[in-house]
């Protein structure tokens, strides 16, 4: 990663120029910044971020629903418009995804013009810091609310405690459920005491013993839900062993190739359920989820990190020692 000087974009008419405030360090940036295979369509160098928010400071003249001086967010994943599941509505799986921040200059960067289409206002109670992580959130406010049968008093494990696992936990939380967070040992030193802090019981899964704690959590039954954060292959046959039959499992992360018996999947009658992006009910979602502070972004955030030094941020983050690190990229501007 290096630091290098870009001309400020010029919106096109259909286009609005945002002066960007914050940005988040998202697992997939990390992916990119290790350069995974799943990233290798990227035409490098390219402008990584797409989690953040900031001001419109120039629309084009074909732009109706926005106006200068509007906080926005951008809904980062772009649909053709022409496929079947663009006009099925489904925009999130589209065949032709185009993605900020990997098939086009993203947000780590003073401005970005993007098409109206993808933008959404921020409104009042929603801090410009909290803002920037309206995306992650979004994400998992459609696997929660949209893709999961979580319900009051339903018994949830959440595997993973990295920024989708805890956004998930909250959110579940919010819908009634009761949630435990699951971790490895690299996680004892920042994230599993940070789901404690925002309130949730946490499992060592190197270290507790999870019949145990399955037993005494849920009288030997197993989870009602599960969620598969992880991003690894350890993930899925894990949730498999915790969710209850009858159960349901809600795969968040993409955890590649992993290998397990399916049988007992079926036998046990198990939903299985893929949740991936977001969409423009999951935003006004999340927007909402954070304005009534169901979900705790002041606790969850961290300003520590510097993006004139992106590499710590990075590191730190990969280490397990951080969780969501924001940017201020007004430093940019300085």
């Amino acid at each position: 990663m290096e630091l290098i000087d870009l001309e400020r974009p010029d919106p096109a008419a259909n286009e609005v120029l945002i002066e960007i405030e914050y940005a988040g360090l998202c697992g997939s940036d990390a992916g990119i910044y290790k350069f995974k295979p799943a990233f290798e369509r990227m035409d490098l160098p390219t402008v990584i971020g797409h989690e953040y928010t900031g001001r419109v400071i120039e629309a084009g003249s074909e732009v109706t629903t926005v106006s200068t001086g509007d906080r926005v967010v951008e809904r980062p994943i772009r649909g053709c418009g022409e496929c079947y599941q663009c006009r099925m509505g489904e925009e999130n799986v589209c065949q032709n995804t185009d993605i900020t921040g990997v098939d086009r200059d993203g947000a780590y960067a003073g401005y970005i013009a993007v098409p109206e289409a993808v933008v959404q206002t921020v409104p009042h109670n929603v801090e410009p810091r909290h803002a920037a992580l309206v995306e992650p959130t979004a994400i998992c406010a459609r696997a929660v609310i949209e893709n999961s049968r979580v319900s009051a008093g339903d018994r949830v494990f959440v595997a993973g405690p990295g920024p989708m696992g805890l956004l998930s936990a909250q959110i579940a939380a919010a819908q009634g459920g009761d949630v435990v967070v699951a971790g490895v040992g690299q996680d004892t030193e920042y994230r599993l005491p940070l789901a404690e802090e925002l309130g949730y019981s946490t499992i060592n899964v190197e270290s507790d013993d999870l019949e145990a704690v399955r037993e005494e959590r849920t009288n030997g039954v197993g989870y009602d839900v599960v969620f598969d954060t992880t991003g690894h292959p350890s993930g899925l046959p894990m949730a498999v062993d915790e969710v209850r039959k009858g159960g349901q499992i809600v795969m968040i992360g993409q955890t590649g190739e992993t290998t397990m018996a399916y049988t007992p999947l079926v036998r046990a009658e198990i939903d299985l359920q893929c949740s991936y992006g977001a969409m423009y009910e999951d935003f006004e979602h999340a927007l909402r989820l954070i304005g009534s502070g169901d979900v705790d972004h002041e606790t969850f955030l961290d300003d520590r990190f510097s993006l004139l030094e992106s590499d710590a941020a990075f590191e730190a983050f990969l280490d397990g020692e951080t969780c969501k690190p924001v940017f201020d990229v007004s430093e940019l501007r300085a």
